[in-house]
């Protein structure tokens, strides 16, 4: 503000500061500079991140899943039952016990077969005897034949002589046909008898051979009344209760085997095409978070999109119809090694990342299919086979 009193002359002739106003030229040069120095690398990192975004080598996805199999144990006989070795959440080994039946009825049944055997081989000792005696009756009928014609023939000559009469040389033929008859009926009672037990030993009987299987079928009906745990894994569900009384086919428990779970990775169709068979995999789960990292390798394509398997498949032919991305599973397969340290669960969420870079391998869907698990057949122990030689060579008389 000015002052009323000073001397206008004075204020004046004062010098006026003119670089408060007027920026110096350098400074001003320097500034542009800059400027357009940032929005060169701006325009750099756009292009960059373009570029990255259109040729980009991986593939991620947060729609992913652990998958594995669920192994259920189904009763295969009916009965009660009496123990229950399992519980959910339990860890089990593959042959340990899991559920054990009431044997009684089983046992009975086994009993009834192990005596029908016996009686089998007694049956064919029974019909060797009956060989044995129709070769004797044979024998007899023979000797009666040959009398009988000796007794014809001395008569038909005695007969020319006029010393016998004809009504005993008719009588004398007559012998002779009923020795053949009876020498016939006597061969007849061979063959029947020989067709029962016309065999190299006594346990190639038809016979003998149906009681064995029955016996064999028995054996297998008691063995199945105790289940073991078909695989390593951990109990998931169980369903069966003590003095339950159960049916052939009824579910009792499940047995997952963690050791062998893999991922389903949902990815859009849009990103199947540089997918192949044998890619690096890394994962991340929610549940051990992204210190965490699990690695695997690409192991096949779902044969079909999710909305495929639905309950209720879209129908697009009929109705408005809106196109939507499907989406395909991917089977990841895990390191056992990785999973062993860090367990995982069924159904937890991954984060998926598939490096696409290489395209060396086979498209995921050319991979075979390969069998996850095997189970081995049912067979006859060593005892039972035991027991069924113990009983035919006890009831065979020494006859093998």
């Amino acid at each position: 503000m000015t002052d009323p009193h000073s001397d206008p002359i004075q204020a004046e002739s004062q010098p006026v500061n003119q670089t408060a106003f007027t920026p110096p030229p350098a400074n001003n040069a320097r500034r542009k500079g800059f400027l357009m120095l940032g929005g060169a690398v701006v325009l750099g990192l756009a292009a960059y991140g373009t570029y990255a975004v259109m040729t980009a080598t991986t593939e991620e996805t947060d729609d992913a899943y652990v998958a594995g199999n669920i192994v259920q144990v189904n009763a295969r006989e009916a009965g009660s039952v009496i123990a229950v070795h399992g519980e959910a959440t339990q860890a089990v080994k593959a042959g340990l016990p899991l559920v054990d039946f009431d044997p009684a009825v089983v046992d009975a049944q086994l009993a009834s077969a192990e005596a029908d055997l016996a009686k089998a081989v007694r049956q064919v000792r029974s019909g060797e005897a009956r060989v044995d005696t129709a070769g004797a009756e044979i024998a007899q009928a023979q000797v009666r034949l040959a009398a009988a014609q000796s007794d014809l023939a001395r008569r038909q000559k005695a007969s020319g002589a006029g010393a016998v009469s004809g009504e005993e040389v008719a009588h004398a033929a007559e012998a002779v046909e009923g020795a053949r008859a009876a020498l016939a009926l006597a061969q007849s009672h061979r063959a029947d008898a020989l067709a029962t037990v016309d065999s190299a030993d006594v346990a190639s009987n038809p016979a003998v051979l149906s009681a064995i299987a029955a016996v064999k079928r028995a054996a297998l009906a008691k063995s199945h009344l105790h289940l073991v745990a078909p695989v390593d894994g951990i109990i998931g569900q169980r369903m069966v209760q003590l003095g339950q009384q159960v049916a052939p086919g009824t579910p009792l428990m499940t047995v997952v085997p963690l050791q062998k779970v893999w991922v389903d990775a949902n990815f859009r169709e849009t990103q199947l095409a540089d997918l192949r068979i044998g890619q690096p995999v890394k994962l991340w789960s929610d549940v051990y978070g992204k210190g965490v990292k699990f690695h695997g390798k690409v192991a096949g394509l779902s044969a079909g999109s999710g909305a495929a398997f639905a309950l209720l498949p879209a129908q697009n032919a009929s109705g408005n119809w809106i196109k939507v991305t499907q989406r395909v599973p991917v089977r990841i397969a895990l390191d056992a090694k990785e999973l062993d340290a860090h367990p995982l669960r069924l159904g937890l969420s991954m984060t998926v990342e598939i490096d696409t870079s290489n395209h060396a391998g086979q498209p995921v869907t050319a991979l075979p299919a390969k069998q996850q698990l095997e189970e081995s057949a049912d067979k006859i122990g060593p005892e039972a086979e035991a027991r069924i030689a113990r009983i035919i060579a006890t009831n065979a008389g020494g006859r093998r």
